[in-house]
């Protein structure tokens, strides 16, 4: 039997539940360059490699957490959930940052370690609002949208107008009227919807240059010339 004068019998590092002591650091094998922090033998966080208070690659076993430190791991995690979110998004399609932004701070990620995350992406150049731009604008002229539309609609992702100006001006150089390119798009809708009443193709040819962009007396000047 123990007496309370007999020396404790512990073996050091000791691991005592609920003291955040760290147990171990290592490797994320579900991301390459990420790190497992262990706290009293669990697995409490996974970072990105950083610098400062939640420098995981600094920790040594055995090491009792400040609560500085707790708090920069919290957050540490906080982007590196973020980061992985985002990647799985772009692996799928390419996105506006604004609206990669909008739909991570929906899922519930925090708007300070999203905009980390989104800027961690845009330095490894795996997010670039230019060259988003320029892809959208090539597909959509390719779909028949015209430059007003397609402007409107990359606004509404949140890309900066002066970066959408210089991909439609690429796209759509100055030389080409808009009534050249609605007069195309037209004259090939107009294939497409087969014999129809006057009335009809005239309305369903100016409701398609508008869904393209093309403003109401474009558009029907434009479908009065193809009807001929």
């Amino acid at each position: 039997m123990l007496k309370w004068t007999d020396p404790p019998r512990i073996r050091e590092p000791a691991v005592v539940p609920g003291e955040g002591r760290v147990t171990g650091v290592e490797p994320d094998p579900r991301r390459a360059g990420a790190l497992r922090v262990y706290v009293d033998g669990k697995v409490r966080w996974t970072v990105g490699r950083t610098e400062g208070e939640a420098d995981a690659e600094a920790l040594r076993v055995g090491t009792i957490l400040t609560d500085r430190q707790v708090a920069a791991f919290e957050r540490a995690a906080d982007v590196e959930a973020a980061y992985r979110t985002a990647l799985r998004h772009l692996e799928r399609r390419a996105f506006a940052t604004r609206d990669l932004h909008r739909r991570l701070v929906r899922k519930g990620h925090p708007a300070e370690a999203v905009r980390e995350a989104l800027e961690t992406l845009a330095a490894q150049r795996l997010l670039d609002d230019a060259g988003f731009a320029r892809d959208y604008v090539e597909t959509r002229a390719v779909r028949g949208r015209g430059p007003a539309r397609v402007k409107r609609d990359l606004l509404a992702m949140g890309v900066e107008g002066n970066v959408i100006d210089r991909a439609i001006a690429e796209a759509w150089p100055a030389s080409v009227p808009p009534e050249e390119l609605a007069r195309a798009l037209a004259a090939k809708r107009l294939k497409q919807l087969g014999a129809l009443p006057r009335q009809a193709l005239r309305r369903r040819l100016v409701q398609y240059l508008g869904r393209r962009g093309f403003g109401g007396s474009v558009a029907g000047k434009v479908v009065r010339e193809v009807l001929g």
